[in-house]
């Protein structure tokens, strides 16, 4: 397929509806992603245009719009174009049914209101079945590395991170716990202080119905949090 059909195909996608954080049905391939690289590249050159920055001449600015084509696809919104990452589980030998918690995970993700940087960290907190697999702990890294590397709002982020490792392990519960500072808040608009967070949580299963289980969950993440300070 030639650059030129491929910039219609991302085009003709672009026009069916689809949301900032929903990844597209098809990962992007080699020649898809040059393509979206170099429409996005000439997209940024037109809003330095508008913005009366002098990309052409400028030293510093000179290759900007293909470095920020780049960054957006390749990195910050590496999640909507690329597949979730494999899963590797392992066999509950023992039959290990208590409250395992990992964290804290680093978080990096763009706001969809202001596409300014959102980071904190993210707790995980796994009830397995006894029957069932036990998920390789660093896939939870690359769960939430995944589900944040595209536009977001926290709220929505926290749920999809939570849907797809249930629907993916099936344990008995799950909690996802979300920290972050918006920057959408500290650098603009209000311009909040840097230890303005916000904290969200999403319990499914037996964290859902057990507040035992919930203050253990929490009890657990803050004592991850202070350890890592």
């Amino acid at each position: 397929m030639t650059v030129q059909a491929n910039v219609l195909a991302l085009v003709q996608e672009a026009m069916e509806a689809r949301r900032s954080n929903e990844a597209l049905d098809t990962p992007l391939d080699a020649a898809g992603e040059a393509a979206m690289i170099d429409a996005a590249a000439r997209k940024v050159e037109e809003l330095l245009d508008v913005l009366r920055i002098d990309h052409r001449n400028d030293h510093n600015t000179r290759d900007t719009p293909r470095r920020v084509a780049k960054m957006l696809v390749r990195e910050l919104l590496k999640g909507r174009f690329t597949a979730p990452p494999e899963l590797t589980e392992f066999r509950n030998a023992e039959e290990f049914d208590h409250l395992i918690v990992t964290g804290p995970i680093a978080v990096r993700s763009t706001c969809a209101h202001h596409l300014m940087p959102i980071y904190g960290t993210a707790f995980i907190g796994i009830l397995p079945a006894k029957g069932g697999n036990i998920l390789g702990l660093s896939k939870y890294d690359r769960i939430v590395d995944h589900f944040a590397a595209r536009f977001q709002i926290q709220e929505e982020l926290v749920k999809q991170i939570a849907n797809f490792i249930v629907e993916a392990t099936r344990p008995r519960g799950l909690a996802v716990r979300i920290s972050a500072v918006h920057m959408c808040k500290t650098h603009r608009g209000v311009r909040a202080g840097h230890d303005s967070r916000m904290v969200n949580s999403s319990f499914h299963g037996e964290m859902l119905e057990s507040r035992e289980l919930r203050e253990e969950f929490l009890r657990e993440c803050a004592t991850l949090e202070r350890s890592a300070r």
